[in-house]
């Protein structure tokens, strides 16, 4: 912007990162656009002539998420071959890019728990494509009485819950993602709940 040195460009990706933050920590609801202002160093005409109003920069929040985790999830694809073996590397992979992008998580499970309720149809836009694409690849190799769609659903539900919340330990600690040792203990048991759910053998 004029003054600072900074492009416009510039200024624009400096109030969506904190955005991305704010939402991701407070909700949509939580978060009204004088914060994500003030946050970004900027005032909220500036906001809006940059990026628009609230409601348009959470859907460019949303929509860079959904890209970032499309591109996560065609990359693995592309290494996974089909049966346990590509199960396992496509839920190392998930569990990775949720450790590697917290916000993700964070800005999903604010939505599960009614925020934006006013920004509807992010589910069918940014998640339903993924789902299906996973569904494609693994259909072929579970057996038939499996219901994919739910079980796709438990193990994302079981890694946004850990990255996001962590599990109790019996000290009464929170064991996340940073605990490295429980992060893998939790790799572990994730390649066995991919086993028992979509009954893979080979």
């Amino acid at each position: 912007m004029q003054g600072t040195g900074e492009s416009r460009s510039e200024t624009q990706e400096r109030i969506i990162e904190t955005a991305t933050r704010l939402f991701a920590s407070l909700g949509y609801d939580g978060t009204p656009l004088h914060m994500i202002a003030d946050a970004a160093g900027v005032d909220v005409g500036a906001v809006t002539d940059l990026v628009g109003d609230k409601r348009d920069i959470y859907l460019t929040v949303m929509e860079r998420v959904y890209l970032t985790a499309q591109a996560a999830q065609d990359s693995a694809l592309a290494e996974a071959i089909p049966g346990r073996e590509g199960a396992h590397l496509l839920a190392d992979r998930f569990l990775d890019f949720c450790v590697e992008h917290p916000e993700e998580a964070e800005l999903w499970i604010h939505r599960w728990l009614g925020d934006a309720a006013d920004v509807p149809g992010l589910e069918a836009l940014y998640l339903r494509p993924l789902l299906d694409q996973l569904t494609r690849e693994l259909h072929d190799v579970i057996e038939p009485d499996v219901d994919l769609d739910v079980a796709l659903w438990t193990v994302i539900w079981c890694v946004r819950g850990f990255v996001v919340g962590g599990v109790p330990t019996s000290s009464g600690q929170l064991a996340g993602p940073r605990d490295i040792a429980f992060l893998r203990r939790f790799a572990v048991h994730l390649h066995l709940l991919v086993d028992r759910m979509f009954r893979l053998t080979r």
